[in-house]
């Protein structure tokens, strides 16, 4: 599938414009007391570039922020809303899958609403967890499967919907497979109800990066992640 959907980005901003209203504070809570070198991860139109803005005016510590994001049309939108809010971020052609910054270098990853559209899941936790520091936090505001009939439903759902957003899966738990993962200690976790059809439950949660440690077999996968990444992007797409 092609990173680019002008249709997408084109209206996504008036779409989720009713939505953001109650985001917005969940924006404010991943976006405060951030420090060092923040990644903002699969940025889009730069939803969260406002509230980083506010934070840095409000005595947060970060000293630079990079961003990523593989769709042209968003990333253009993106740099716009930079523009407008005065927040001085570096945008990078690139997806979760390949981050393209050195192994411990990012001091707070923010990841929202973007879990459910990433060509690998594993991939890119794997490469959440090369680039932030030992000690560094992963933020997320995510969208999950849920239980019962209505997850039965977005299971069903999930192959039409995804074509139509842009890759979003709408029976994907990323939460469970964070809390899961053991180079990564659960600071907070919480699960919130959401009166967005289809599009419910969402978690939201603060992870930090354990000390490097990494077991023979979870150094294998990941390594086999990016191989399959670097393959992936090599072979031409039919």
């Amino acid at each position: 599938m092609s990173d680019d959907h002008p249709l997408f980005a084109a209206v996504y901003d008036p779409l989720t414009k009713p939505a953001e209203a109650s985001f917005a504070p969940h924006r404010e809570w991943l976006a405060s007391d951030l420090r060092g070198h923040v990644l903002d991860v699969g940025t889009g139109t730069g939803a969260m570039f406002p509230y980083y803005a506010s934070a840095q005016t409000d005595g947060s510590t970060a000293q630079n922020f990079s961003a990523i994001e593989p769709d042209r049309h968003m990333r253009r939108r993106a740099a716009s809303r930079a523009r407008e809010c005065g927040l001085d971020v570096t945008i990078y052609d690139a997806g979760a899958e390949s981050l393209p910054f050195e192994d411990d270098s990012i001091d707070v990853a923010v990841v929202s609403l973007v879990l459910c559209t990433v060509g690998d899941l594993e991939a890119s936790i794997d490469e959440l967890a090369r680039v932030l520091k030992p000690g560094g936090e992963l933020r997320i505001l995510e969208h999950v499967h849920a239980s019962g009939a209505k997850g039965s439903l977005q299971s069903a759902a999930t192959p039409v919907w995804k074509r139509v957003a842009a890759g979003c899966h709408l029976d994907r738990d990323s939460g469970d497979r964070l809390l899961a993962d053991d180079r990564f200690e659960t600071v907070e976790f919480e699960r919130l109800d959401s009166s967005l059809p289809l599009v419910t439950p969402f978690v939201r949660g603060r992870f930090v990066r354990r000390p490097t440690s990494e077991k023979p077999e979870s150094a294998f996968a990941s390594l086999s992640s990016r191989l399959r990444t670097a393959v992936d992007t090599l072979l031409p797409t039919a």
